[in-house]
């Protein structure tokens, strides 16, 4: 029996790491929504890590990776179905793999927060796994045409070593098309839905951040690189806090806890697929503008007409395209301005075009079949008096005289 090296030791902290941050996003996200739609925010996040962890087991694991000459829109879930004749030696990367597919999932339900029941939540979520996050994961990190695409056109091998496509990208486009199907929460206007609890969102940040190390250095396999992406894992979002801030006072805001942490989490985004291939000068500055670049791209959503309640969009597919295009500019070595050539840009753009296209158009499709099957929001009185009594039955803060039982 082989002994574990330092390395499965690692992955599997990282993997620890990495599970620790749907929970924070749920804290996160439950700190940001309206207290009557708490519990069903952070059941957004849970239900996730359910449906995505058994789905994963099942076929996930295998439609996200390719065998050597196999081809097509995914790997093989037959081959892997519940783990059958598969190497258990395999298993710590298995592990590490579903971490990152539970929290992709669930970034998307930030989209739709305050008007969509759980229901439909966890059938649009199962569905989106499947046909989405498990074939976009086979295309940039289980031998795709993503990962290939470098050796096709002759230029240097797309760059995405976390999940600035697979992840970020990928659950931003799901996430505005979603939106765009459940339409708008009633009342939608700036500073219509105020955030609850700053310390709920204050620790679901660190909780994110604190996961992200083993996130982007999860698969480190030496010293050198697990070093540097976590002085870049550091430096971007700090750097990122800095330019929200500072874009906010310019704008004549005042300096605010959710500026603050959604620059942090601009900074993780757009650190992300870049977080091994950049010089920290460099991840300095790409979160300055990623932090300054979200503060002004969450506006966006007003003057376009769409409802993204808590700015997966703004945030995530925003900060996820211009991490990974930064790279055609200054990855070491091959950027266009590191000594390089256009060729990494152009196939950085590709990228992100693709993934960016088939995720927004099949978590269209998908949101319309659950519409069509579930009505996908709940009705307007609900909506109106919280969906955590009527839905759940539970209050994510229960007073005194809840608890205490009424004298006959």
């Amino acid at each position: 029996m082989e002994l574990l090296t330092p390395h499965d030791v690692w992955v599997l902290t990282s993997a620890a790491l990495v599970l620790v941050m749907t929970p924070g996003l749920a804290l996160f996200y439950g700190g940001l929504v309206r207290v009557r739609s708490v519990v069903n925010m952070m059941l957004f996040s849970i239900s996730a890590m359910g449906v995505v962890g058994v789905l994963w087991i099942l076929v996930g694991y295998g439609m996200s990776y390719f065998a050597p000459g196999e081809s097509g829109w995914a790997g093989s879930p037959a081959k892997d179905f519940g783990l059958i004749d598969t190497d258990p030696a395999s298993f710590i990367g298995l592990g590490f793999g579903v971490t990152f597919a539970m929290i992709s999932t669930a970034l998307i339900s930030g989209a739709i927060a305050d008007r969509v029941g759980l229901g439909s939540w966890v059938l649009f979520s199962g569905l989106w796994a499947t046909l989405v996050y498990f074939p976009v994961a086979a295309w940039v990190w289980g031998g795709g045409w993503i990962q290939q695409l470098g050796s096709v056109l002759g230029t240097p091998e797309v760059i995405d070593w976390a999940g600035g496509t697979a992840v970020h990208i990928n659950a931003g486009a799901a996430a505005l098309a979603l939106a765009l199907v459940a339409g708008k929460r009633v009342g939608f206007a700036p500073g219509s839905h105020r955030p609850h609890s700053l310390p709920l969102v204050t620790i679901g940040a660190a909780l994110l951040w604190f996961g992200w190390i083993g996130f982007n250095a999860g698969a480190a396999e030496d010293a050198a690189t697990a070093g540097l992406i976590l002085v870049n894992t550091l430096a971007a979002p700090a750097a990122a806090i800095l330019g929200w801030l500072l874009v906010d006072r310019l704008r004549g805001k005042k300096p605010s806890v959710v500026g603050a942490t959604s620059g942090a989490v601009a900074g993780l985004v757009a650190i992300t697929p870049s977080c091994a291939n950049l010089a920290p000068i460099w991840a300095l500055l790409l979160g300055l503008t990623a932090g300054a670049l979200c503060a002004i791209a969450i506006d966006l959503k007003y003057r376009l007409g769409f409802d993204d309640s808590l700015d997966v969009v703004g945030l995530h597919l925003v900060a996820g395209v211009f991490g990974t295009l930064y790279l055609g500019f200054f990855a070491t070595g091959d950027g266009l301005f590191m000594g390089g050539d256009a060729g990494l840009l152009l196939v950085q753009t590709i990228s992100v075009l693709g993934v960016a296209l088939y995720s927004f158009v099949v978590s269209f499709l998908i949101a319309l079949a659950v519409k069509a099957v579930t009505g996908l929001r709940v009705p307007v009185r609900v909506e109106e008096a919280g969906i955590d009594a009527h839905a759940h039955g539970e209050d994510a803060y229960a007073s005194e005289a809840m608890l205490v039982p009424a004298s006959r």
